[in-house]
């Protein structure tokens, strides 16, 4: 008989459909989508469009998204590139000539060509059937009529309200219109809703399904929306929230110049899954690499919140981000190195590092015998950018922006994982009459020559955005995935070898107790490095937080249900029953199905 043991919530079983999302309005839309005859692709592409409303304080059009998707009819895995690239003038040179060495994380500075409505598109033309108007009606509804005032949101702007009135009168229009929101009250974002209506009344003649997604493509990056943003971005400099302003190099021709890509994913076989994730334009290969260390373990025989466990999987963390700062960049920029990175003999040479006691040190490796090299650190600069680690806003991270995440699975065994992000309405000032931010995400890229990741025009930033996807054979299938910056390859890390070692049902794992290591160059500005910073939340228990400080970690305690946001959604091959199951921290994931 299975153990019985509580749960927050229900692990949902059905067969005809599951969306799991990091807001209950985006679940039931994408739900919607399935109801109505639509496969996972429609369904997460509305579902997306909804979470660019529904929480403007973790992403927005202006923001990026990478998308894996499955074929069950092909059972084959793409990876949709919704990550915009640097603009034109984004030099080295062009940059510290402005005056900084470093990117900052909030204003004009920052902003790459914003990938989101461009990926949403490109996944809907390639994989999906419903016409943009159908789609995009869920997002414009919620923009136009209103939706509820979520507490982030609230905390968001209040935290940015001298911001807004002194220097960002847009954003202030659009925010602190009737004052700063309160938590419950019913907010519109009448400016989004018109953006999106005018898209729909010039696509409307453009005659057919995909003639439609091509003319909102080109009115987006090529009409009326990049026109704003060209001269919103050539007419001000605003003020970022270190008070400093600086000048944004964005134009309407990098805009038109970009386009979404389908793209190979990168993979690795553990325990009978192959496992999917992005290029090393992202930080996803990290979570595979990982794998390939923890490939030479015995997991299921350890306690899952056990100080042994923890300590191999923070450690094994700890190396692969070191590669991953040292060795990953846009591939069509930098030499591709994951095939070697996931080598089995590299992978034992890495595993003998793993020791009893923490390592504080970065510790990258040599593939091929080159020799790494690793970005400059930065120093701490509490509220000024990066994504959040915890549940609840804090003084710390008020100024700071996160990220979503969703997952589907349609009747045909069809699935979905997207982690969209950016355009954080706390990072960048709206674009007047648009209703939305630009990005910030080039903060990631060096000022440096000659690594992997420094900056260059046209080229992708090293993005922390990674969603996951794994399939067992044909027809057993995950997808998964959360926000959480540098944390996100490594919650979900934790959340998948838990599932491989133990096939504990999903809403068990993501209720699960979490932690994760801060012994890394943090990818947000300022970039600061916490050696040994061990973060664990409460339940994990006395004696194992005593144990692992007694092996070296610097152990940082949180409160109990704090850390991570996994959704995911799949199919179970055995039973052929579809599952889905939300993570109940900070109260608004929600999964739904039948």
């Amino acid at each position: 008989m299975p153990e019985h043991v509580f749960t927050t919530r229900p692990e949902l079983r059905g067969d005809f459909g599951m969306v799991a999302s990091t807001h209950w309005l985006a679940t039931a839309s994408g739900m919607a989508v399935l109801e109505r005859g639509g496969n996972a692709a429609d369904a997460a592409a509305a579902a997306g469009f909804v979470l660019q409303v529904v929480e403007p304080h973790l992403n927005g059009p202006g923001g990026e998204v990478p998308v894996l998707h499955y074929g069950a009819a092909d059972d084959r895995v793409d990876v949709v590139c919704g990550q915009g690239v640097a603009p034109g003038a984004a030099t080295i040179d062009r940059v510290r000539d402005i005056g900084v060495e470093e990117i900052p994380g909030s204003g004009f500075l920052p902003a790459c060509v914003p990938g989101a409505f461009g990926g949403w598109l490109r996944l809907l033309e390639r994989f999906g059937t419903w016409r943009l108007p159908d789609l995009l009606a869920f997002a414009i509804g919620y923009a136009r009529d209103g939706y509820v005032m979520v507490p982030g949101i609230a905390d968001a702007v209040a935290g940015v309200e001298q911001l807004f009135r002194q220097d960002w009168p847009s954003s202030a229009e659009v925010y602190l219109g009737g004052g700063v929101p309160t938590p419950g009250e019913r907010f519109r974002n009448p400016d989004l809703a018109a953006t999106y209506e005018r898209v729909l009344k010039e696509v409307a003649t453009a005659g057919g399904r995909e003639a439609e997604i091509e003319a909102g493509r080109r009115c987006w990056y090529e009409g009326f929306v990049a026109e704003a943003v060209d001269g919103f971005f050539r007419g001000s400099t605003p003020a970022g929230l270190g008070g400093e302003p600086q000048p944004g190099l964005l134009r309407g021709d990098d805009m038109a110049r970009w386009r979404a890509t389908v793209e190979e994913p990168k993979q690795f076989e553990y325990k009978g899954w192959r496992v999917h994730k992005t290029g090393p334009w992202g930080q996803g290969p990290v979570f595979l690499q990982q794998l390939a260390l923890l490939d030479g373990y015995d997991l299921e025989r350890l306690d899952p919140i056990g100080p042994d466990f923890i300590h191999l999987v923070t450690e094994s963390a700890k190396l692969a981000m070191a590669d991953r700062d040292a060795w990953y960049g846009d591939p069509a920029f930098s030499p591709d190195l994951i095939s070697e990175l996931l080598d089995p003999e590299y992978a034992r040479e890495r595993r003998g590092l793993i020791g009893e006691r923490a390592s504080v040190e970065l510790r990258p490796g040599s593939p091929g015998g080159r020799t790494p090299r690793l970005p400059r650190i930065g120093v701490a600069t509490p509220g000024v950018a990066g994504e959040p680690t915890m549940a609840e806003p804090t003084a710390e991270t008020r100024g700071r922006g996160d990220t979503c995440h969703l997952d589907v699975v349609d009747r045909w065994g069809n699935m979905v994982s997207a982690t969209p992000s950016g355009g954080w309405l706390q990072s960048s000032p709206v674009v007047p009459g648009l209703g939305f931010c630009m990005g910030s995400r080039l903060q990631m890229v060096q000022l440096e020559e000659g690594l992997p990741s420094s900056l260059a025009p046209g080229k992708r930033p090293r993005t922390t955005l990674t969603p996951s996807l794994a399939v067992r054979g044909r027809g057993d299938g995950i997808a998964f995935g959360t926000p959480g910056g540098d944390q996100q390859d490594q919650w979900t890390l934790t959340f998948f070898v838990r599932m491989a070692a133990l096939g504990w049902n999903l809403q068990r794992l993501i209720d699960t107790p979490m932690f994760h290591t801060a012994s890394m160059r943090n990818s947000f500005y300022p970039h600061e490095f916490e050696p040994g910073r061990l973060v664990v939340e409460e339940r994990v228990g006395a004696a194992t937080i005593e144990e692992l400080r007694r092996r070296g970690h610097d152990v940082v305690v949180q409160a109990p249900w704090s850390l991570g946001r996994i959704s995911a959604a799949g199919r179970d091959a055995a039973s052929g029953m579809l599952r889905a199951a939300a993570n109940p921290r900070g109260m608004l994931g929600y999964a739904a199905g039948r």
